[in-house]
């Protein structure tokens, strides 16, 4: 072992991580409407608002994956299009590994931060949270019910399209940045990412779910309103995460005011 890698060692490194591969995942989802004027005010241009206001959450088990230890991990979400393709963009991905950490934030600008993650499924009750300074900034319990909370919820399940047709991937949308050394502006100007990950669904089932956001000045999840809570589902995958794509160059000034979620406001 060195700290300079020998050049056929990082060829093959890269050829085995082409895509990575997380294997008996399990994750319990949580569906609501917020309010139009909070998705506006959050979503980044050139990403576009969906007519419909939808947020989603989740808390995930990972017990096996590419990059090793086991690890817990949740996310909050916008529903979103770009050029008429719909998509998530996440707001925050909070988990408990540091490798899994600097992956997705590096490589493809994923907002995620360390913090307490914790899953638990007892019978047809999943309970999970997220917990960041001492405070739980969600917390989302689904009990397996065979039914959504709202009876409309399949309908605009289809609508926004979250559950991608046989051979599609989920589409992620996501933005890559890094501050300049200099504390002045960026390193260059941010791209707007688009990530695909594919899910070969093991069980899916539905259910009637709870959320409760909080915020602090690091992590406004409280901003999400709940105006109505629409189920949940607990799903078992095993889920295959793609190389990114650039889709295009935003304006920095433009989107400066939206760089921060992926830092602590200090």
């Amino acid at each position: 072992m060195s700290f300079k890698r020998d050049l056929d060692e990082i060829k093959k490194k890269k050829e085995e991580m082409v895509t990575s591969v997380f294997e008996g995942a399990e994750m319990v989802w949580v569906l609501w409407e917020t309010k139009k004027e909070v998705v506006e005010r959050v979503l980044p241009p050139p990403l576009e608002p969906l007519e419909r206001p939808i947020a989603l959450a989740f808390v995930a088990n990972y017990p096996s994956h590419s990059y090793g230890l086991p690890y817990t991990e949740a996310a909050l979400i916008l529903r979103c299009k770009y050029k008429d393709e719909l998509g998530n963009y996440f707001l925050a991905m909070p988990l408990t590994d540091d490798r899994a950490t600097f992956a997705g934030r590096e490589i493809f600008g994923f907002p995620k931060k360390i913090a307490n993650v914790h899953f638990e499924k007892n019978g047809n009750e999943i309970y999970g949270f997220s917990e960041r300074n001492g405070v739980k900034n969600l917390e989302a319990k689904l009990k397996i019910t065979g039914k959504f909370n709202d009876a409309e919820t399949p309908k605009i399940v289809s609508e926004i399209q979250m559950i991608p047709k046989r051979g599609k991937g989920t589409v992620n949308y996501l933005f890559k940045h890094f501050p300049h050394p200099t504390k002045e502006g960026f390193d260059y100007t941010p791209w707007l990412i688009k990530q695909v990950t594919k899910s070969k669904i093991k069980s899916m089932q539905m259910g009637e779910a709870e959320v409760t956001l909080n915020s602090t000045i690091h992590d406004p999840w409280g901003e999400i309103e709940v105006v109505k809570i629409l189920g949940g589902m607990y799903l078992q995958s095993e889920n295959e995460m793609f190389p990114g794509e650039i889709m295009t160059e935003v304006d920095p000034e433009e989107f400066l005011p939206y760089s921060y979620i992926k830092w602590d406001w200090y």
